[in-house]
């Protein structure tokens, strides 16, 4: 069973030089998020939207997992099934940590989907020019990310992980796309770790207001705790 729930969020990458589109006022990487992150700006200019995910997929590959990653790959290691991860970043950086078993609630930058069969194939850091289905061979790709104006179909494993899990530790994530307060509300004990202070803050059992990278080990203590005790 799945006592532990680690939902992360943008913060956790932050550290390692990946931007958050929420930085400079709904723009990413000088991009307005909704040309570029939604069904709307996909239609209207399908290249613009291809090209900015090709550019993301290349700088994920110059930068590193960060310690925070590392810690959570080492919990996750030591208790297994006991410990669920789930994020909404679509970099690889928590595999790169050695993190096994990690639900990508958005879809993964690492990966295209064919829009004819909807196969979904590895493409690494490379650039999906040229890329054609392994399986139908149609040129019709596209990024496997969820965009604003899509279902998210592993939103189903994270409302069935909450119903299992007794500690609900959430980084990184302001809870402007998920009711992260909410989740708090369902679970008996909750860790938040977030850079600032925010609404969200007295819904959670404990708070720590810092870098991931200097929560990382202190939350881990924490959830060795609950695993063992029963206790934070």
């Amino acid at each position: 069973m799945h006592e532990v729930l680690i939902l992360s969020g943008a913060g956790l990458s932050a550290q390692s030089g990946l931007k958050t589109f929420r930085d400079s006022n709904g723009l990413w990487e000088e991009y307005d998020v909704m040309e570029v992150c939604s069904t709307q700006g996909f239609r209207k200019d399908r290249p613009k939207v291809l090209n900015f995910y090709n550019k993301r997929r290349a700088q994920l590959k110059d930068v590193e997992p960060n310690f925070a990653h590392k810690t959570i790959a080492q919990i996750k290691a030591k208790f297994g099934d006991k410990i669920s991860v789930l994020t909404q970043n679509v970099d690889d950086l928590l595999e790169r940590a050695g993190c096994e078993d990690v639900v990508h609630l958005h879809g993964e930058l690492t990966k295209l989907r064919c829009e004819k069969c909807g196969s979904v194939f590895e493409v690494g850091y490379e650039a999906q020019t040229g890329k054609i289905c392994p399986m139908c061979k149609s040129d019709k790709i596209r990024h496997h990310i969820v965009m604003f104006g899509e279902l998210a179909p592993l939103y189903e494993t994270l409302y069935q992980r909450l119903e299992e899990a007794k500690l609900f530790v959430c980084i990184g994530t302001s809870g402007e796309v998920l009711n992260v307060a909410s989740y708090a509300r369902m679970v008996g004990l909750s860790i938040l770790n977030n850079l600032e202070s925010s609404r969200i803050d007295p819904y959670f059992t404990k708070c720590y207001i810092e870098p991931a990278t200097t929560a990382a080990p202190k939350i881990a203590k924490n959830i060795e705790n609950f695993i063992r005790f029963g206790q934070i």
